[in-house]
Parts: C-alpha cells; sequence; structure tokens
C-alpha cells in the first residue's frame, strides 16, 4: 500500500467481525527497576538536604510508612539515569520477552502514569515511540494518580473481551525522585526566606519513588504456565462529593489557581505551585470511602471473602493497613492477614505502578497455584478514587493457537 507514494506499514481496517471468547487473561507481568536498591540512610544522598539541613521529619514518616528500600531513576548528582517512558518501555519488553507473542503482534498499548515527561504529547505516544520493534497501533495515555494503572489495565482488558483487540499491552510507569530534589525547593521565595519544607510536601519526599511494570494481556491463556483471567475491574470515583487530596499545579487546593494562570512558569515554580502536595488530613476519609465500596461489593455477592487466596491491597503506608484491618474486622469481613501480599517495604510506594509490580512479584514467585482468586484493592488519594479488581488463576492451555490480530 502506498500512501502519497510513500509505503505504508499500517494495517489495513478490517471489515470482518474477530471471533472471541469474551474473556481476557494477564499471561505475562513485566517489570523495571531503575539502578539498585537505596535504603533509608542513603535517600539524601539522591533527593539532597534542602538548605543543606538534614529533615527534622524523615525518619518520622519513614517509621510510619514501614519502607525500608525503594529505588531511583536519579544519580547522586540528580541527573535522570531513565526517563519515565524508558522506564516503561523497558518494563513492556520484560513482559513480552517472557511471553510467546513478537512485538508487532500487538496490537493495543495502554499507558499510565502520574506525571509524563513531556506535557504534550500523550504519554503513550511517548512510550510507544521509544518501541520501535512496534507495529503502528492503538495507543492510550491515562493519567491520574494511584488509579491511573487499573484504568490502563482496564481499558486493554475490556477493549480484549469485547473482541475489538486480541493481544494488548497495559503499562504503569512512574518517575516521582526528580520532583523532590532539594534545588526545586530551594528555588521556591518561602524556602529562600528561612522556612521549612510544607509538611504536605516533605511527606510525599520519603514515600514516592521510581518504577514501572506492565501486563501482556490476550483472549487466551498462555501455553504454558499459568494465566491470571480478569473476572471484572471497577472504578469509583467520589470527587463529586470530596475536595481534592493529593494534587500539583497549584499553591492551594481550595482556590484552584492553575500554575498556568500565574504571570510567567518561573512565578509558578517561586510561589511552590509545582509541588506534589498530599493532605494527610483527608487520608482517613481515602481508606473509609475504599473499604466502604469494598463491603458494597461482597454485600453484591461480587467478593466472597472466603474465597479470596489473595489479597493485593495498595496501602501507601503501613499506617493504613491496620486501618483497613480495623474496618473490616469491625464489618465482619475481615481476609485473613497471611492471604495479603505486599512489596511496598523492598519496592516502594510506585503510585500507579505499584498494583502492576505487587502482581509481578507475585505472579513470578511460584507461589500461585490454578484455581486461586487474586483480589487487588487500589485507593488513589488525588480526588478519592478506588479500584477494585478480581482475577482467577488459571492453566496454560498446552497448545499454542495461530496468533490473530485484529488487523488480520
Amino acid at each position: 500500500m502506498y500512501i502519497l507514494g510513500v509505503p505504508s506499514t499500517v494495517p489495513l481496517p478490517t471489515t470482518q467481525s474477530l471471533e472471541h471468547s469474551g474473556n481476557a487473561f494477564i499471561t505475562h507481568v513485566g517489570k523495571f527497576l531503575p539502578g539498585n536498591p537505596i535504603a533509608n540512610d542513603d535517600m539524601e544522598a539522591y533527593l539532597g538536604q534542602v538548605n543543606d539541613r538534614a529533615s527534622r521529619v524523615k525518619a518520622r514518616i519513614l517509621k510510619s510508612n514501614g519502607i525500608q528500600q525503594r529505588y531511583y531513576a536519579l544519580d547522586q548528582q540528580q541527573q535522570t539515569t531513565f526517563s519515565n517512558r524508558q522506564m516503561a518501555a523497558a518494563a513492556i519488553r520484560d513482559a513480552l520477552q517472557q511471553s510467546e507473542l513478537g512485538p508487532r503482534e500487538i496490537d493495543l498499548l495502554a499507558c499510565a502514569t502520574t506525571w509524563p515527561d513531556l506535557l504534550v504529547p500523550g504519554f503513550a505516544s511517548m512510550v510507544h515511540g521509544e518501541l520501535p520493534e512496534l507495529a503502528p497501533l492503538e495507543a492510550t495515555s491515562h493519567q491520574g494518580v494511584c488509579c491511573a494503572g487499573v484504568a490502563a489495565l482496564k481499558y486493554a482488558t475490556s477493549q480484549i473481551q469485547l473482541g475489538k483487540k486480541r493481544q494488548a499491552i497495559a503499562v504503569a510507569s512512574e518517575l516521582a525522585s526528580r520532583l523532590f530534589k532539594n534545588t526545586r525547593f530551594e528555588a521556591e521565595r518561602a524556602i529562600q526566606a528561612g522556612e521549612n519544607l510544607p509538611f504536605d510536601t516533605e511527606f510525599l519526599r520519603w514515600m514516592l519513588s521510581d518504577g514501572a511494570g506492565a501486563c501482556v494481556i490476550r483472549d487466551r491463556p498462555a501455553a504454558k504456565g499459568l494465566s491470571l483471567k480478569v473476572e471484572w475491574i471497577e472504578i469509583v470515583s467520589h470527587a463529586n462529593a470530596y475536595p481534592v487530596c493529593m494534587y500539583a499545579g497549584v499553591d492551594t487546593p481550595e482556590h484552584l489557581k492553575s500554575w498556568m494562570d500565574y504571570p510567567s512558569q518561573a512565578d509558578a515554580a517561586h510561589e511552590g505551585a509545582l509541588n506534589l502536595r498530599q493532605n494527610i488530613r483527608l487520608l482517613d476519609t481515602v481508606v473509609q470511602l475504599g473499604v466502604e465500596g469494598w463491603l458494597r461489593l461482597i454485600e453484591a455477592g461480587r467478593v466472597r471473602p472466603e474465597n479470596i487466596d489473595w489479597l493485593l491491597c495498595h496501602y501507601s503506608s503501613h499506617f493504613f493497613r491496620s486501618q483497613i484491618v480495623e474496618l473490616l474486622d469491625k464489618a465482619g469481613c475481615m481476609i485473613p492477614e497471611e492471604k495479603w501480599f505486599t512489596n511496598l517495604y523492598t519496592r516502594g510506594n510506585t503510585g500507579c505502578a505499584s498494583i502492576y509490580l505487587m502482581l509481578e512479584e507475585l505472579f513470578n514467585s511460584g507461589r500461585l497455584q490454578p484455581g486461586q482468586k487474586i483480589f487487588c484493592f487500589v485507593p488513589e488519594s488525588g480526588r478519592f478514587t478506588t479500584a477494585y479488581m478480581l482475577l482467577t488463576v488459571v492453566e496454560g492451555q498446552g497448545e499454542t493457537l495461530p496468533i490473530l490480530t485484529s488487523n488480520t
């Protein structure tokens, strides 16, 4: 096919309907963690000390969140070692290398992040650009906070279930470390005047870190090994009734004056409007709303606690685990803690990539058995959103069927 005299590799759209089972399976899960793990005592060697002063609250925050190590795409000279799009691409390659699929057999790429490298174009376009081995395909960007990764996975899964696509990639990647460099804060007027870094920013400085995870989603299980059948995914926003909790691009959430409405970008930065912040006074409500939604799913019969073999709960801090346990205990719906799985303490809080990195470690651990049920619970503080997902472990189908794409 030629377009304007130039050979085109773009697949022609198909007019025939695709045969499909109506099911979607996560067949492989990949990851990328930049560099070596960084212990708590070494964090300031990468992020720096604001005005050459050691943090007065770092130890207290780390004791509360329980994180022992994390990964930064940042060296000790505060130079970025991997871009956000590069980390996403590396996780995708890791997932594909585990699978029997060739890169050009992927027909959908759904990408999630909180803070992309560029304002424009979309994150998915930039990730696709890092992957020349892929074919021309549909690429969608999903921006948010912790639930953005689930949103990307839900879109990819839905397209598979509808028969619109055959094999897709969903990826979530976060590069938070470069937001917390001391030099950024030292450019702010308040810090130059001798004020301390606001707690709503410093809280996140010792909480968030970098990494990426990717899932291969297909309309059939993998030929060998285990796959995860996606039973359902639900995402619920409460933004209609609750204020902003985690935010960037405004000075105060009460007025919501955008950083673009300052006289200049420099003025916005000097006033701290570009800082990532979290109103910690609202976090209890985030957890409570998430658990209430979980209980409604139980009442509707969509989740049966006694049938859950693994609970993957994205809590940003160990502190909130006890709150979740207490709320479930009171409701009589507790899933025993020996069934809980997290890697918060060893991989850190990687935002929307966290649930992918939990799935990756559990999926490749050798601990899963066919028939087991995995329930995923992801509360997001951005403006009160919660995601829920139910997966079933299934065995491989034992043979490789012909691979078709939606453009076949």
